[in-house]
């Protein structure tokens, strides 16, 4: 596994189909293909992903405005896009370090390119579950000092986790690494209808050749943040947490929601 594991191009992968989702040309047909029929079971999706677009930007200029945060660790970054973790975060701070992670070579390859001047930001290929490989690798320990706080993002990922990689342990080793006062970011798709669960997970996981986890509830979401300080507005559909645009609080999605929030690691 860790940073020599290698994933077939001609099989959808849940970062470059993002990438499609919101516009972008960072994909394969491959991709576009499994988001038209993603597309077909969940027709506002690309509605969805420009929400959670739209309040990762939103969190991280809050994290860095209003909390003063200058570390970042985006776990299953997906390819870059514009307004990224790094560009928000040091645009008001331009010591800022951010750690991106993920385990697709096509945002490796994307992403390098775009940091190749970038003292102040790495990418780490691995898996997000991979906590032991990630907080000891040398990018990681050049960028981040775990005696101050730190901002963890696990944004639209958890759901890529199946049920057997245990998410809520790969958060909680995650977590207890950080110092108190640290912030955690953390949302994934859920949905009430539990036929619209079993259509979407498997669909996913027949397109990415079980590279997937699944559509999840509101309440596996709730168990993420247990011993948590949730900052206001509270676990909310994103398009919700502290919009700056009522136009951009009316592109809904409809089938399935982005649910989640910012929450503090209690200081002791």
């Amino acid at each position: 596994m860790q940073g020599d594991k290698r994933v077939d191009l001609t099989v959808p992968s849940a970062a470059r189909m993002y990438d499609w989702l919101l516009g972008g040309s960072n994909n394969f047909e491959v991709d576009e293909a499994a988001c038209r029929l993603l597309l077909d079971a969940a027709p506002t999706t690309k509605a969805l992903a420009l929400n959670n677009r739209w309040f990762l930007e939103r969190v991280v200029r809050v994290l860095a405005e209003e909390y003063e945060i200058r570390q970042y660790v985006d776990f299953g970054s997906g390819l870059p896009t514009q307004n990224n973790v790094h560009q928000i975060a040091q645009s008001v701070d331009p010591s800022s370090g951010v750690v991106y992670v993920d385990n697709d070579p096509v945002v490796l390859g994307y992403g390098n390119s775009l940091l190749d001047e970038n003292d102040r930001t790495a990418i780490i290929r691995a898996d997000m579950a991979e906590t032991d490989y990630i907080f000891n690798h040398a990018d990681f320990k050049h960028l981040i000092n775990l005696d101050e706080p730190v901002a963890v993002l696990f944004n639209s990922v958890l759901h890529c986790l199946p049920d057997a990689a245990e998410p809520d342990a790969v958060v909680r080793r995650t977590i207890d690494r950080l110092k108190p006062g640290s912030l955690v970011v953390i949302c994934q798709l859920v949905s009430d209808d539990p036929r619209l669960r079993s259509q979407v997970t498997e669909l996913m996981l027949e397109q990415t050749h079980g590279n997937w986890g699944r559509v999840r509830t509101k309440n596996d979401v709730d168990g993420y943040f247990r011993g948590l300080d949730v900052q206001q507005p509270g676990l909310v559909d994103v398009t919700d947490w502290r919009p700056d645009s009522e136009l951009r609080r009316r592109q809904r999605s409809i089938e399935w929601t982005e649910y989640g929030g910012l929450a503090q690691i209690p200081r002791r």
